[in-house]
Formats: C-alpha cells, sequence, structure tokens
C-alpha cells in the first residue's frame, strides 16, 4: 500500500457526543493520516457505504451510547457483505470491559476506552494497516 492510512471515524445511533470522535480524528490527522468523519446519527449502512466509496483502509467507531453490541456486529456483517471485511474495524467509546472479547471474536481489531492515550491509537493503526501515516 502506498499513501498516507484511511480512516473512516463514525458515530452511529442515537449518541450525540462526538467531542472523543473529533479528538480522535484530529489526532489522526496530525499523523498523517487521511480522516474522513461522518458526523452524528450515523446508521451502520451509511458507515460502511462511507467506508467503501471513501476506500478506507480502517474504520473507528465511537459508540457512548450503550448499543455497541447492536451496532458493531451490523458493521462487521455489511462489510463483510460489501467485500470490505479486510478494513481494519476499531472501536472507542464506554464498552465495559466483559464486552472487549466478544467484540474481538467478531472481528474489532481493538477497543479503545475512554483515557486511551491518543499516541496509542495511531500506533496501533500504523503497525495493522502497515502503512505511510
Amino acid at each position: 500500500m502506498s499513501g498516507p492510512i484511511r480512516v473512516v471515524v463514525a458515530k452511529p445511533g442515537l449518541d450525540g457526543h462526538d467531542r472523543g470522535a473529533k479528538i480522535i480524528a484530529r489526532s489522526l490527522r496530525d499523523a498523517g493520516m487521511e480522516v474522513i468523519y461522518t458526523g452524528l446519527h450515523q446508521t451502520p449502512e451509511q458507515i460502511v457505504a462511507t467506508v467503501i466509496q471513501e476506500d478506507a483502509d480502517a474504520v473507528g467507531i465511537s459508540i457512548l451510547s450503550g448499543a455497541h453490541m447492536t451496532l458493531v456486529p451490523r458493521i462487521l456483517d455489511l462489510l463483510r457483505e460489501q467485500g470490505a471485511g479486510d478494513v481494519v474495524v476499531v472501536v472507542g467509546g464506554t464498552i465495559p470491559g466483559e464486552d472487549v472479547e466478544e467484540l474481538k471474536g467478531m472481528g474489532v481489531a481493538e477497543v479503545f476506552t475512554p483515557g486511551a492515550p491518543t499516541a496509542g491509537i495511531v500506533d496501533f493503526l500504523r503497525e495493522t494497516v502497515g502503512a505511510e501515516g
């Protein structure tokens, strides 16, 4: 792969708090990645369409609403159905510890909870995607 890592940062569902997602998006951008922020209240279908349209290498899903065990599996299924199962999926937000391993078992590459250092997220994406940025 050549060029910067392309990351979609998405806020699915009814969660209206996007401060953390914007901080992450800015940090990824400042690290040289191309960031596409979807805005609030996106459906899984809208998120996956954006990932495909933007030819993203990764998607970061920010969830604070508690709907992660409904929304994330739907996004993963849609990515696979659309032939984009190789896109790296990371989740951030208020995710209970007992759900982290289950999400990873479904195909989520990593889960970042509040307070995760932005440098760690940048490093994880660089190592996992294996590209510039």
